[in-house]
């Protein structure tokens, strides 16, 4: 996760409350991404730090237990840009820039300068900080599923180029013609086709190709396969994604609760503020008075309802804003109650760490040793494929 300060409820109904369930039944790994927010906000460095912290005691206040998961900061673990810049050397560069998110990115923070070589190579490094430790699952949501996508094949185009068996491209190229003139010619379009542009269509295309050729032997089949999308020795695991819930945590206005919307409620926020920022939602537009009917569907409030309550309260939100028996001064405090109680173990969590800082920083320091052991392994079998592995 980026670090960009304290967390709020949309952070954790979207993303920690997985995590907490998490830990209990993977080896799992969370990390700050600060040099990931130095592509975006480079120009502004003096921030990161306090964010840094401010975040990790977040973590810790949701739930995430030491005891059960690996909690480090990524720069700490300088192996991750080790991998980046060896992935860089065979990375084709149409891949990077047909990444969806580039071109989105850029359009919303218009206001910063993103042609930086940094910024297009973000996918690159987060394909690297997944590769390092061999992960077989990342969560991530439906936008992030292309970049799991593009990791994959990077590791594939690895262990391609280096975990070949002896003579392999020439048995693969030997194999090609096996295929004959025409099939052979459609064979390596397809073939450049997905390896410089990643064009998916032409993978499955030669995949059909090859399924369709009776005459070739177990071999042959297995090295033009491998020949077309990398295979060999697997050096780098190719990773799924683990598909998580969006989070249906609305901000104060109804929109997606968001800091850039200024609709939040943050993770520890003091108990009279959390009363004060509901009181002020927001309602149904048509109920100016206590005596006009309402709509909870038309009010943002009820998507709060729709998060906390239970569906006895629901019922009496809907029969007493629909008939004008309830206010909204009234339908507001369920879900004040009910922010509170779900903060109360957050903020008493957080409380020790607020109040020794050192603990924090102890996690991290182990979390960080942690991470580099399994991350050194990963290096040693990278730079002993690459040739790189003499003293």
């Amino acid at each position: 996760m980026r670090p960009t300060g304290s967390l709020h409820l949309g952070h954790y109904h979207g993303v920690l409350k997985n995590w907490v369930e998490m830990q209990h039944q993977y080896e799992c790994l969370f990390f700050v991404a600060d040099w990931h927010a130095l592509t975006t906000h480079y120009d502004t460095p003096q921030v990161i730090e306090q964010n840094v912290w401010d975040m990790v005691i977040d973590w810790l206040a949701a739930g995430v237990d030491p005891a059960h998961a690996t909690l480090f900061i990524q720069s700490r673990v300088p192996e991750h840009a080790e991998l980046h810049l060896l992935l860089s050397m065979i990375t084709p560069l149409g891949w990077l820039e047909r990444v969806p998110t580039y071109k989105d990115q850029q359009e919303k923070l218009s206001e910063k300068d993103l042609s930086t070589y940094g910024f297009l190579g973000y996918p690159l490094l987060q394909s690297a900080d997944i590769l390092i430790y061999r992960a077989t699952q990342v969560p991530v949501g439906e936008d992030q599923v292309p970049h799991i996508e593009f990791t994959r094949e990077i590791a594939r185009r690895f262990n391609h180029i280096y975990g070949r068996e002896p003579g392999f491209e020439e048995k693969a190229e030997a194999a090609v013609k096996k295929l004959g003139g025409k099939k052979a010619k459609l064979y390596a379009e397809l073939r450049t086709r997905f390896q410089q542009q990643g064009d998916s269509e032409a993978l499955e295309s030669a995949k059909s190709l090859l399924d369709e050729q009776q005459s070739l032997s177990l071999g042959d089949r297995e090295r033009l396969f491998g020949y077309l999308e990398g295979g060999g020795k697997m050096i780098l695991s190719e990773p799924q994604a683990m598909l998580t819930a969006a989070s249906k945590m609305p901000g104060l206005d109804g929109n997606k609760m968001s800091k850039s919307y200024n609709n939040t409620i943050s993770l520890r926020e003091d108990e009279v503020e959390v009363g004060k920022k509901i009181k002020t939602m927001p309602t149904d537009p048509a109920r100016i008075r206590r005596t006009d009917k309402g709509d909870p569907d038309k009010c943002p409030v009820w998507q709060l309802h729709l998060v906390y309550s239970n569906d006895a309260t629901k019922e009496w939100v809907q029969q007493g804003c629909r008939s004008a028996g309830i206010g909204c001064i009234e339908c507001k405090q369920p879900v004040i109650t009910a922010v509170i109680e779900e903060q109360k173990p957050m903020r008493e969590r957080a409380q020790q760490y607020l109040d020794d800082p050192g603990l924090v920083r102890n996690i991290i320091a182990d979390g960080c040793e942690k991470a580099r052991k399994l991350a050194t392994e990963t290096m040693r079998d990278v730079r002993e494929a690459m040739g790189l592995g003499y003293n």
